[in-house]
């Protein structure tokens, strides 16, 4: 397993596994699947509902807990100073271990820097090794860098051949910051796994798709979540590092980029309603 080191010295393994969307009917085998594949690397969140699930699978396996690096990330609704930390001791419960590799505030909403401030306060008690933040923009990013005690090691953020995000990973270089690409995929969309350009790639190097976006990102010193409940499609996820992209293959997969979410933009009023909307629904959800 490749890893990044982070500006603090821990190292975090480049190949992730997620469980977003991923059922709690699923979630266990998918993440015991995963671990048997030779991931160590498990994200989840507070607002996935399956942290429960992960923990019952770290809680079987036979892999001994220091080899994992696990993330969860703090939801919207659990924003603000004591609010967040005493949410974080919760998901150590649900995740059935005393302390967490990464804790992500998971939106830049709401009051991020309460919050914020509680993933100090974790770090600074040795409850978790590394803390970061999602989906913050650029002009975000700096911000808190700038004005937090401690830097975020970590912003993970939608990263995919569509939407590249140089500007953004210019912005991370600058100030010691690792990427975290979700959806690396995209889920799919714009017929990801049928594009011309990456299926020509796929066949140069007898790979899938799936596993030249994976390797893109790893080449770019991007850790990358890949999800699926298939088990020889987690296994296939994880074999990136048996190959390399040549320099015609990471220009070519350069001119796929549009610079546009396949998702959403932070920045749109809409959103952000829809974001405050979703809170209210999830509130009571267990």
């Amino acid at each position: 397993m490749e890893t990044l080191k982070l500006y603090n010295g821990v190292e975090i393994p480049a190949n992730g596994f997620g469980v977003y969307q991923v059922s709690k009917e699923d979630c266990k085998k998918s993440v015991l699947a995963a671990l048997k594949a030779g991931y160590r690397h498990i994200d989840t969140a507070q607002s996935y509902f399956n942290e429960e699930q992960v923990g019952e699978a770290l809680a079987e396996t036979d892999v001994p807990r220091k080899d994992i690096f696990l993330t969860t990330k703090v939801w919207i609704d659990h924003y603000g100073e004591g609010k967040t930390y005493d949410s974080v001791i919760e998901s150590l419960r649900k995740l059935k271990t005393d302390y967490l590799d990464l804790i992500l505030l998971h939106q830049p909403i709401g009051d991020y820097y309460g919050a914020y401030r509680d993933l100090e306060k974790l770090y600074k008690e040795g409850k978790v090794r590394t803390i970061g933040v999602s989906n913050f923009y650029p002009d975000r990013l700096v911000d808190i860098c700038l004005f937090a005690d401690i830097k975020p090691m970590v912003n993970q953020i939608e990263v995919n051949v569509f939407n590249q995000q140089i500007e953004a990973k210019k912005w991370a270089d600058k100030y010691g910051v690792i990427l975290e690409a979700w959806a690396p995929f995209a889920e799919g969309r714009n017929n990801m796994f049928h594009n011309e350009t990456l299926m020509s790639i796929a066949k140069k190097h007898d790979r899938s798709v799936a596993q030249v976006i994976l390797r893109w990102l790893y080449q770019r010193g991007i850790v990358s979540l890949a999800k699926s409940t298939h088990e020889e499609r987690i296994k296939e996820n994880f074999d990136i590092y048996s190959f390399e992209l040549d320099g015609d293959d990471m220009k070519l997969i350069e001119t796929l980029d549009t610079k546009t979410s396949s998702f959403f933009s932070h920045q749109d009023p809409a959103m952000i309603e829809w974001f405050g909307q979703l809170i209210v629904e999830r509130r009571n959800k267990q």
